[in-house]
């Protein structure tokens, strides 16, 4: 069973093991700020803070990290360099940690300290449910998994508030894979339920998955997924409907 933590981006999945979720974390993401012009100070305590308050709260019996933990890429910042050792020891002392790199996550496995595991970038399947970040295609044993659960994308919905200003809302996608793009790729068809889950750090903004423009739709995650029948779900568990009836609730708005 996999249900999402209430009022938070996290999920928790309960089978032989309790594992807490969090995709997207992006530690160092100030650094890239600051070269931009905007001074804001480090988030990484504050974040860890946040976490471990989970952690307590749900009692999980290992935490996945779901890609995605530092920001900077090519390159790794003085920031990163300095911080996430540390965030990683506080953590594993509280939790198992595990970790699925994703495409943010250069050099991270040097920095990991010992106990935090660093699984494959293709995914892992663990008590039926394959792992995966989202930047890539994932190993084709995660594709026979029942379940998927991946990140990446992080998703939102773009809603208008009562003065018709948009506001960008981090939302959970759960849908099924396309059995055609599947087969396309891997030479066999399937239609695993998909779940696609926000960032965990509010700075990363969202991607509107209602309003997505021609320059989004790539990548292994908006290929293999049916997006026009995913549900998707506030962080307070409200099911917004469909997306396709979201986008066509918007068309007789206008």
């Amino acid at each position: 069973m996999i249900t999402p933590v209430f009022g938070a981006p996290l999920l928790l999945a309960e089978g032989k093991e309790r594992i807490l979720i969090a995709a997207d974390i992006h530690l160092g993401l100030e650094h890239e700020l600051w070269l931009g012009g905007v001074s804001i100070p480090s988030q990484t305590e504050k974040i860890l803070t946040r976490l471990l308050g989970y952690v307590a709260e749900t009692v999980p019996d290992r935490l996945l990290l779901l890609g995605d933990l530092k920001h900077n890429v090519p390159k790794t910042s003085w920031q990163e360099k300095r911080e996430i050792p540390d965030f990683l020891r506080r953590l594993s002392a509280q939790v198992k940690v595990e970790i699925v790199p994703g495409n943010h996550d250069s050099n991270l496995i040097d920095m990991a300290p010992l106990g935090v595991r660093v699984r494959p970038s293709s995914g892992f399947v663990l008590d039926g449910v394959g792992y995966f970040h989202g930047h890539t295609w994932p190993d084709e044993k995660l594709l026979r998994a029942d379940r998927l659960v991946a990140g990446h994308l992080h998703p939102a919905v773009s809603l208008k508030d009562p003065l018709g200003r948009p506001l960008t809302k981090p939302v959970w996608a759960r849908t099924l894979l396309q059995p055609r793009a599947v087969q396309e790729h891997y030479g066999f068809a399937s239609s695993a339920e998909i779940i696609i889950a926000p960032a965990f750090n509010d700075l990363c903004g969202g991607l509107p998955l209602n309003d997505l423009q021609e320059e989004d739709v790539h990548g292994s995650l908006l290929t293999m997924a049916d997006w026009e029948q995913a549900r998707l779900y506030l962080l307070d568990g409200t099911d917004i409907g469909r997306l396709l009836e979201i986008k066509a609730a918007q068309k007789t708005s206008v």
